[in-house]
């Protein structure tokens, strides 16, 4: 018999899962450093963006399948500056840089669409996210306007590095639904196996109806592509380049060529033709991944894979 799950439950165990996904993708940016709190519901007649952290960052992403809510990750400005070092990015005391808005947009980018990805596992449901916006948090920051309203809102604490941070989920009504009946899907499962004599007794986090992730989190498909070289070019003559146009690189035709997952440069490979006659990568070394210092003039700086040419390990 199914069990009549309630909306915070549901709520709570929807926080708990996308929370998980988060703290993963963290751990790989800040290993040891990275601490997860309680899933808190917060109640219809409170902000769920309360005390919002005068200079710190904020990213998030929305969703754009016809629901309305989105997640929304609120970081003090020494923790994103943390991160964005963990990831190969310095700067000087002060206002965060270029380089350092870029790298915290690359982490935020993996953290977000990998929270997407263990919704969709919870609920059944793919689902579809905007590019996420990451913004300097002020005085005049109107939650409203930028993140807009959803039926329920829950809110998840971290500290990364001792430094405390949070993830604000804005939850459509669909999800709760879906949620709550994945919850006694999974109950009346347990309850089959357990009539069944010699039946093992459900673990503690099984009888709470959580889902493991680790599998579903290794399937999750990420960017991945080959910056062969850059260049620059004023924006004139850019505009006025003629079909058969030839442009020289800054390497040679032998030198490795940097490899991306998702913005982040993490290696570095040689291209292979195959018996196929397709292109390939040889990887030859890995590093901790980081990135790339963006083109100061023109369009050098490559950030889409549909802009570089793409790989195969």
């Amino acid at each position: 018999m199914a069990t009549d799950v309630t909306q915070r439950e549901a709520l709570t165990q929807l926080g708990a899962s996308t929370a998980e996904a988060v703290a993963r993708v963290l751990e790989m940016f800040v290993p040891d450093g990275v601490e997860r709190g309680e899933v808190t519901v917060i109640p219809e007649t409170l902000d769920p963006f309360a005390n919002l952290p005068v200079g710190g960052i904020a990213a998030s992403v929305r969703y754009v399948d016809g629901v309305t809510g989105g997640n929304v990750f609120i970081m003090p400005h020494t923790c994103a500056r943390t991160l964005a070092t963990a990831m190969g990015a310095e700067g000087d005391e002060g206002p965060l840089n270029e380089l350092e808005m870029s790298a915290i947009g690359e982490a935020s980018n993996q953290m977000l669409a990998s929270a997407a990805a263990a919704i969709s596992v919870v609920i059944g449901q793919e689902i579809e996210i905007s590019p996420p916006d990451v913004r300097i948090l002020d005085g005049r920051t109107d939650a409203v306007d930028v993140w807009g309203r959803a039926p329920f809102a829950c809110s998840t604490s971290f500290t990364i590095a001792g430094e405390p941070c949070r993830l604000v989920q804005l939850v459509p009504s669909a999800f709760v639904v879906r949620m709550a009946r994945a919850i006694d899907e999974l109950t009346m499962e347990q309850s089959a196996i357990g009539d069944f004599p010699g039946a093992q007794s459900s673990s503690r986090d099984d009888s709470e109806g959580a889902l493991p992730l680790d599998q579903t989190l290794n399937q999750i498909n990420l960017r991945f592509w080959a910056e062969l070289g850059r260049t620059q070019l004023p924006i004139g003559e850019a505009l006025e380049l003629p079909v058969g146009a030839v442009l020289d690189l800054d390497r040679t035709a032998d030198s490795p060529v940097d490899l991306f997952v998702n913005g982040l440069c993490f290696g570095y490979g040689h291209l292979l033709v195959t018996e196929d006659g397709e292109w390939a990568i040889e990887v030859q070394s890995l590093s901790k991944p980081s990135v790339r210092r963006p083109s100061l003039v023109g369009g050098a700086g490559l950030a889409d894979p549909t802009d570089t040419m793409k790989g195969n390990i």
